[in-house]
């Protein structure tokens, strides 16, 4: 069985951004809080694509993408916290940043076409 959330490239690529901060996550020492709120917001990025994406109206869907994208440009400025903290490295946070870009590209497209499989 497929969900049509499944079927959305950003959500697989959301997946893999998830999969990223926990290897990134395990090796975190001394940066609780950030480490926490990193785990969170790239959850939250998946978690609202999938939810947004079962919406019946235009303008529910769309703000669940907002959400979303909202997640990910949290998630930059945490990997930028990190860095000015000496937690992540600057290639580390080039790495995360690439993914993230991506998936704030393409929320932002399919926020403002309230698009859904």
């Amino acid at each position: 069985m497929t969900f049509g959330h499944e079927k959305l490239d950003v959500y697989r690529l959301s997946l893999e951004y998830v999969g990223w901060c926990y290897k990134i996550c395990e090796k975190l020492k001394n940066q609780r809080n950030a480490k926490e709120q990193l785990v969170r917001a790239s959850q939250a990025i998946p978690l609202n694509i999938a939810e947004g994406n079962g919406k019946a109206t235009d303008g529910d869907r769309r703000r669940f993408f907002e959400i979303a994208r909202g997640s990910a440009l949290e998630c930059s400025a945490i990997q930028d916290v990190l860095q000015v903290c000496n937690a992540l490295s600057e290639q580390e946070n080039e790495t995360g940043k690439k993914i993230l870009d991506r998936i704030v590209a393409m929320l932002t497209k399919l926020g403002k076409r309230g698009y859904s499989f």
